[in-house]
């Protein structure tokens, strides 16, 4: 003879059990999608990126950085002291902004030192245009550093006259975070030193 109290048992079973399965079914979902997360961050970090024309970010299948490594250490050479050096009265603040991302400390006290000797204010009071000519970077690869020299030609013009610089730099570059668009090639300039800083003459710059 069934009873009410019989009846109220197997509901409540019922509903143990379609609790117990939503909770194992729930804790399954988290846990593949646990392990997805995981592995699409693991592929993110053996992918490299470039920035296109239009300033988006595209990513590339990333085999073995060490292979382009060097390549990577020139590009980033160059686009630091592009936005180091290359500076007039207009763009100098947001140049040194770019350049500060891709340098650590002791490029931030080289700029210190240029602002306190008065560069930037003979840049504005004069109305004097810095552009980078050409930038020649030397590499030594090591394990977990790059020392590199870089040799760039400077041209300085001031109203109708131009002076031309050779600067020898010097310094180390690391591996760190990736971070676009202020460092897109991963590497920080460290232990950065203006060597010296010579005029060429005119006979000199057109050889060169």
């Amino acid at each position: 003879m069934k009873t009410p109290f019989k009846s109220i048992q197997q509901q409540l079973r019922l509903n143990r059990w379609s609790v117990l399965s939503v909770v194992i079914v729930s804790g399954m979902v988290c846990s593949v999608a646990l392990v997805l997360m995981y592995k699409v961050h693991r592929e993110s970090l053996e992918h490299a990126f470039v920035v296109n024309g239009e300033g988006d970010v595209i990513p590339l299948a990333w085999v073995d950085r060490r292979k382009n490594l060097e390549v990577e250490a020139l590009a980033h050479l160059e686009l630091f002291h592009k936005c180091f050096y290359g500076v007039d009265a207009g763009s100098y603040e947001r140049n040194m902004e770019k350049a500060l991302w891709l340098g650590n400390a002791s490029v931030t006290e080289v700029f210190q030192q240029k602002k306190a000797d008065g560069f930037y204010n003979r840049l504005l009071q004069y109305s004097l245009v810095q552009k980078v000519e050409r930038i020649d970077s030397k590499i030594e690869l090591e394990e977990e550093s790059m020392d590199f020299r870089t040799c760039t030609i400077l041209k300085i013009y001031r109203g109708s006259a131009t002076d031309t610089y050779e600067l020898i730099t010097t310094g180390r570059l690391i591996l760190v975070d990736r971070n676009f668009p202020h460092n897109p090639h991963g590497l920080l300039v460290i232990d950065f030193f203006e060597n010296s800083l010579r005029k060429m003459d005119t006979n000199e710059d057109t050889q060169k």
